[in-house]
């Protein structure tokens, strides 16, 4: 009889609120991946989330939720991955941010963020002022930290909170 390993993945959800039973919203912004459950494998960024909520809601706490998935688990779901900040990425952010309802029918999405220092070249190309190229061209030098994006209910039963941090 062989032991079974399992590889576990943590991820991090920043809000101004503590997040131990993430759920789907029916209302939401449009965001870089569209409706979901957004978190990070980046500690620093999910802080910067955290902050970032709690300024907006004029709350005074900042709140990281820690997650575990057992990434053995994750094969079985449907999920669009982006490598990269690329036109395929750019076309699918766009058209979240522009709030055109993307009609996928994927779990989860993963790939760069769009953020803060970003996401003005996004507007300049949302604007038409940057073509596709040349958008591409100002972001690749970027470091852009990651976002997995939980969009359906079977998604988020993977999350299991195993801490919840005040930042």
């Amino acid at each position: 009889m062989g032991i079974e390993r399992v590889d576990i993945m943590i991820v991090y959800h920043g809000s101004n609120v503590e997040v131990r039973q993430p759920q789907l919203l029916k209302i939401q912004r449009e965001l870089d991946f569209g409706k979901g459950f957004y978190t990070t494998s980046d500690l620093e960024q999910a802080k910067s989330w955290a902050q970032r909520s709690a300024r907006i809601r004029g709350t005074e706490k900042a709140y990281v939720s820690c997650y575990e998935i057992d990434e053995g688990k994750l094969k079985k779901l449907n999920i669009l991955k982006f490598e990269k900040a690329d036109l395929p990425w750019l076309e699918y952010v766009s058209a979240n941010r522009k709030g055109i309802s993307m009609q996928d029918d994927y779990d989860m999405v993963v790939g760069p963020v769009a953020d803060d220092q970003t996401f003005p070249t996004i507007l300049l190309f949302l604007d038409g002022y940057l073509d596709a190229e040349s958008t591409i061209k100002r972001l690749l030098p970027q470091k852009l930290k990651d976002q997995f994006v939980f969009k359906t209910e079977r998604a988020i039963e993977l999350l299991k909170c195993v801490e919840v941090k005040t930042v």
